[in-house]
């Protein structure tokens, strides 16, 4: 593979002419280096480029706003490349109100065609390039100025592969048939990302809330709205306004005052006044706006059985499909396949397994397994895929 010539940017008249190089193509690869572990939002400090010829380092700290590199991401007629590109969809977000205009993501693809998923960027170039790259600067201070030689040389390698493994990936899809369901999962991935729009429903992941009343759940998620906010407006981690943990033993303890919080250990005082505001609006909600009781780990014990056996269909199916079975669906998944079956309900429109080419070609196989109409059996312990299937005697 050749050497590719390098170029670091460092001055917005080397940014103009790079933007003015990059308009000209149909496709190109790209990475950043950003640190969010003080703030909301994480601070974009190097982003990385790769073309069929070039390599480029662009340093927003000191080549000015971005904005015309950015607009050539969003742009639909042009092909940006990327590996596990949820940060980078988000900073596009971030910087244009607007993602990515034709991604690839090459994770994704990777788990298309059987690989592991999700696979990282080293192992991924290994395994179809042949080639080690080096781990040194994964938790490096990229914010430091100037860059040291190790930096980079591991940001230029960040992207250096990037357009081989396009080419790669993208000719594995296609003898496959896949390259449709792989556009299906890059805008799924584009469309899942969006800071202006925070997915209020996170908060029915914290952990404790099984224990709690409908009030007290009302009291949770008006927590959890008020703190994103609170960290946007100040840039600040959520975990620096309020810890998740305490945000459930708010809740639980139901303040009537704030001296009721004062005892609180790890609680800010300093927003005692405001979270006694967010619990007072959240007690008077009518019952019927307060989230239902979760009813986390209350199934009874045969979805649990069952789903384990649709997981176990799921995996051998993924190995006859040559696709990694942690992109089709999760356990989760299949237990909420066998709650709609007791309940004799469809499956929940907003399943993954609803729609496109896992509505097509893998719920068929899955609800044949679980509606009794396909009969499986151990055939053979050494095989990859050990499962054989017949249909049920009364179905054929």
């Amino acid at each position: 593979m050749p050497d590719l010539p390098e170029q670091i940017i460092t001055q917005p008249d080397e940014l103009t002419a790079c933007c003015d190089y990059l308009t000209s193509l149909t496709h190109f690869g790209f990475d950043t280096e950003f640190v969010g572990e003080d703030t909301y939002h994480p601070r974009l400090c190097l982003v990385q480029v790769a073309t069929t010829d070039r390599l480029f380092l662009i340093d927003p700290l000191s080549a000015g706003p971005l904005d015309r590199f950015w607009d050539l991401v969003v742009d639909p007629a042009r092909i940006s490349i990327v590996h596990a590109g949820r940060a980078e969809v988000r900073l596009c977000r971030l910087a244009t109100g607007k993602p990515p205009g034709n991604l690839f993501d090459l994770q994704l693809a990777a788990g298309l065609v059987g690989m592991t998923y999700p696979i990282g960027h080293g192992p991924l170039v290994n395994q179809l390039l042949g080639v080690h790259l080096p781990k040194g600067e994964t938790l490096t201070e990229w914010r430091d100025r100037p860059l040291t030689p190790s930096q980079i040389r591991y940001a230029f390698d960040d992207v250096r592969f990037l357009l081989p493994l396009w080419h790669n990936l993208s000719s594995r899809l296609e003898s496959l048939g896949r390259a449709a369901w792989a556009r299906e999962e890059f805008d799924r991935l584009v469309t899942s990302v969006s800071p202006e729009e925070p997915n209020t429903e996170k908060w029915l992941k914290l952990r404790g809330l099984g224990s709690l009343d409908r009030r007290r759940l009302a009291v949770v998620r008006a927590l959890y709205a008020w703190r994103e906010e609170a960290a946007e407006q100040t840039n600040r981690p959520t975990r620096a306004i309020v810890r998740d943990d305490l945000l459930v033993e708010i809740a639980r303890r139901n303040p009537a005052k704030e001296r009721d919080l004062q005892v609180v250990r790890g609680l800010p005082h300093r927003d005692l006044r405001a979270i006694m505001e967010v619990v007072h609006q959240a007690r008077e909600l009518p019952l019927e706006q307060c989230p239902k009781p979760l009813d986390r780990d209350q199934d009874p014990p045969q979805v649990t059985l069952v789903g384990n056996i649709l997981s176990a269909v799921l995996g051998d199916l993924a190995i006859r499909m040559s696709i990694a079975p942690g992109l089709i669906a999760s356990g989760q998944d299949m237990k909420q396949l066998v709650r709609s079956k007791r309940a004799g309900t469809p499956v929940p429109a907003d399943s993954l397994l609803t729609s496109g080419w896992r509505q097509a070609h893998v719920l068929p196989e899955l609800m044949a397994v679980l509606e009794g109409k396909r009969l499986l059996q151990v055939a053979d312990v050494l095989a990859d895929a050990p499962f054989a299937y017949r249909e049920r005697a009364d179905e054929q």
